[in-house]
């Protein structure tokens, strides 16, 4: 006795199948109704508070300054030049506690990473402050050693801080002009903390930032050296002004303001690259995928509970080519390019078309 076979279920009259066609598209696409977890301006480490974050800022700071004035101002002796010091410090200091704070010891780093949208306005301030306090109190601990020293270094304190502070003119140690020092201050600290931002970026190795942002600190202390006395650091130049004589204090403003303003053009230009959030690998592509994956199965129980035999969003998966059930549909993908002529989807975007149906579209019954 032969007996009928089961009925196959139209497209789209089963919830099961429903529910399938829309986890099928999450899976393979990436996309979903609910709101995209994280995107790639999220602010980080919110599970440390402002206070941890400030004193790891603080502690950073502490261990840069200290270390690469220390190496400058005794650098005959002890054979490691000052810029190397500053840059395998700034190292260090972001291996120990970047996880933290975001590592960044500096309040124009701070101010690139906020206008650049990596870092919450809030934690600005608590950053800026605890980097200076972190920076004075290093120079204070100097002070200390050396106010006990021999005679010849307590006489010389001053001329010893003056010596490792930043300046322009007179107080440069080539004798540069004011504007010669603003430009390069602006434009090193701005490629600074365009690497850094780079190298801690969503898609980069961030296991390698802070040896592109070490090295990179290094390389450009260096430069600056007989310019400015290798500035690119707020903090770093109120420290040691604070111990100097007048002079060096009357032109700190400088060292202020010409690095925040490379910060904030670094923000801008990173911002300005950085791909929208949501993106993900199908930047470019038509919005309408992710549509598809919410809305593939409710469409088509919708028109079959209607009496209507249809396609699902315009057949993108071909499974009804050749069929007469929607004249119009084929009416449309008959239409010929030509001079005069449009189509419904142009050429640019049918690739795209057929990648969204191979992912959204992978449904047990094609196995």
């Amino acid at each position: 006795m032969v007996t009928d076979p089961e009925p196959v279920p139209a497209r789209g009259t089963d919830s099961d199948e429903k529910v399938d066609v829309k986890t099928m598209a999450e899976k393979y696409s990436g996309t979903s109704s609910s709101p995209v977890a994280t995107t790639a301006r999220d602010k980080p480490l919110d599970r440390y508070g402002v206070f941890s974050r400030s004193a790891a800022e603080a502690f950073g700071a502490f261990v840069l300054v200290l270390g690469g004035v220390a190496v400058s101002m005794f650098g005959g002796q002890t054979g490691i030049p000052g810029a190397l010091a500053f840059g395998l410090l700034f190292i260090a200091a972001i291996i120990a506690v970047g996880h933290v704070s975001g590592g960044h010891f500096n309040p124009a780093l701070t101010l690139g990473f906020a206008v650049a949208g990596r870092l919450s306005w809030k934690d600005v301030l608590p950053y800026v402050v605890a980097q200076v306090i972190g920076g004075a109190a290093a120079m204070g601990l100097l002070w200390v050693v050396l106010s006990g020293g021999p005679a010849q270094i307590v006489e010389q304190i001053e001329g010893l801080f003056g010596s490792v502070s930043n300046g322009y003119g007179a107080n440069s140690p080539s004798q540069f002009p004011l504007t010669s020092v603003l430009l390069l201050e602006v434009i090193l600290t701005a490629v600074l903390a365009g690497v850094y931002l780079g190298a801690t970026g969503a898609r980069a190795n961030k296991a390698l930032a802070p040896f592109a942002a070490g090295l990179t600190y290094a390389a450009f202390i260096q430069v600056s050296l007989p310019v400015s006395g290798g500035g690119l650091n707020p903090a770093r130049s109120t420290a040691t002004v604070l111990f100097a004589d007048a002079a060096a204090a009357g032109q700190l403003w400088l060292f202020w303001v010409a690095p925040l303003a490379g910060a904030v053009i670094a923000g801008l230009i990173y911002r300005s690259f950085e791909p929208a959030a949501g993106t993900g690998a199908a930047a470019g592509k038509s919005t309408t995928s992710a549509g598809t994956a919410a809305t593939a199965g409710s469409a088509t129980a919708g028109t079959a509970a209607a009496g209507t035999t249809t396609t699902d969003a315009a057949d993108v998966d071909r499974t009804n080519e050749g069929s007469t059930a929607d004249p119009e549909v084929r009416a449309n993908d008959d239409v010929e390019s030509g001079p005069g002529a449009t189509k419904e989807a142009d050429a640019a975007d049918q690739p795209a078309d057929e990648d969204e149906a191979r992912n959204f579209f992978d449904r047990k019954d094609r196995k």
